[in-house]
């Protein structure tokens, strides 16, 4: 019977394999988003959603399917659509609002949509930034609307696409619910105006 010899060199590589195992796994998981990137602005704490998405029932926050119904799930960082014909589902990564202050939560729905919405900020972002613009006009790359909008019938409230793709997943938003603009482009002729729209 052979007994195993541990050795210096096999022990010192035993423990470095062991103490490296915890962060090559963190390194695998947090790829998508690195720890020590900074905030979009004004160095707000950014948590990173590295979870999978979680589908969701529209049961659970709707009386009844409507037009469609629309779930922007803040703390996941997801919006959830259910099309009125029962079948169509969709989900998609979104960005959220920077602060709790700046958050809406409650029942709304789809009043107005525009393709390359112009952008005019409100008189509480200008006051925070007094750098912006008056005005960005639609289909300019900068504009912060992206390619497609859809109005809330809360003033001020949008679902719409953005052009800085580093802000999905992140808490970088005034108040609205953005997406990838290829996203709200495919949502966008699926959301008939008055779709019911919760921000949970």
């Amino acid at each position: 019977m052979s007994r195993f010899k541990m050795t210096r060199r096999a022990l010192i590589s035993s423990a470095a394999a062991t103490l490296a195992t915890p962060a090559v796994l963190r390194a695998q998981s947090t790829d998508a988003f690195p720890e020590n990137e900074p905030a979009i602005r004004d160095q707000f704490p950014v948590q990173r959603n590295l979870s999978a998405f979680q589908q969701q029932d529209w049961r659970d926050h709707f009386d009844a399917l409507g037009v469609g119904c629309l779930l922007a799930d803040i703390d996941s960082r997801a919006l959830h659509y259910w099309g009125g014909d029962g079948e169509t589902y969709m989900l998609f990564p979104s960005s959220v609002p920077m602060s709790e202050e700046l958050t809406r939560r409650g029942y709304s729905k789809i009043v107005r949509k525009t393709e390359n919405p112009s952008w005019t900020p409100t008189a509480n972002m200008r006051e925070r930034d007094p750098s912006l613009p008056q005005r960005i006009d639609g289909g300019v790359p900068g504009n912060p609307l992206g390619t497609r909008a859809m109005y809330l019938d809360w003033p001020a409230y949008l679902v719409h696409g953005t052009h800085d793709t580093r802000k999905i997943g992140r808490q970088s938003s005034s108040g609205c619910i953005g997406l990838y603009n290829q996203h709200v482009e495919k949502l966008y002729p699926l959301v008939k105006i008055g779709t019911q729209v919760r921000l949970l």
